[in-house]
């Protein structure tokens, strides 16, 4: 969770890495919508959880509203203060996700994924580190997906994934190998790791 300026910078600098983005950190003025979103949910969630003060909320609410605009423009329902750094969205196309959902780092969403609560329950998905979602894919209810999982399109996960390193595919969702989420994600996010 972004909880300071150093924080903040972090979290841009990773979702950068994880959309093969140049380290110029600016996005085209024509282009570049989903970088842009990008951004705005990491301010508006370094707004929601730094800023104080009567400046500060209004600055809030002025990246709110760009965020909104965005967001109905992409097809993007995904609210602040879900996904950890590298959160990596490659196309445009409806991606829906609970508020309540937890993910941790380098996550990749492609078109089409919802992750969200069932039945009125307020409980939603915790998903672990470099987890990867197929075009389509579906995440329904209170699930835990561990690690490295590679979740693949129009697959539905209805129960927990504890086995790290694994690709699931199919509705409901069963485990194919053992090839995990690695290969479907941006290398540069794991050059650090083999130094």
């Amino acid at each position: 969770m972004i909880d300071s300026r150093e924080t903040y910078q972090y979290y841009i600098k990773q979702d950068q890495l994880a959309l093969g983005r140049q380290q110029d950190g600016r996005p085209r003025f024509f282009g570049d919508e989903i970088w842009k979103f990008e951004i705005l949910l990491r301010k508006v969630e370094y707004d929601l959880n730094c800023r104080h003060g009567a400046v500060g909320k209004l600055i809030g609410k002025w990246h709110k509203m760009r965020f909104h605009r965005l967001s109905v423009r992409l097809g993007f329902t995904i609210p602040p203060n879900v996904f950890g750094p590298g959160l990596s969205i490659p196309h445009y196309g409806t991606i829906v996700v609970h508020g309540n959902v937890r993910a941790g780092k380098n996550c990749r969403l492609q078109e089409g994924v919802t992750i969200g609560a069932t039945n009125g329950s307020h409980e939603a998905a915790v998903i672990g580190d470099n987890c990867y979602f197929g075009s389509g894919a579906k995440v329904i209810g209170a699930v835990r997906i561990a690690d490295d999982v590679a979740v693949g399109a129009n697959a539905v996960v209805t129960k927990d994934i504890m086995e790290s390193g694994t690709t699931w595919v199919g509705i409901p969702a069963k485990r194919i190998n053992n090839q995990g989420s690695r290969s479907n994600l941006c290398s540069a996010l794991f050059e650090k790791e083999a130094d």
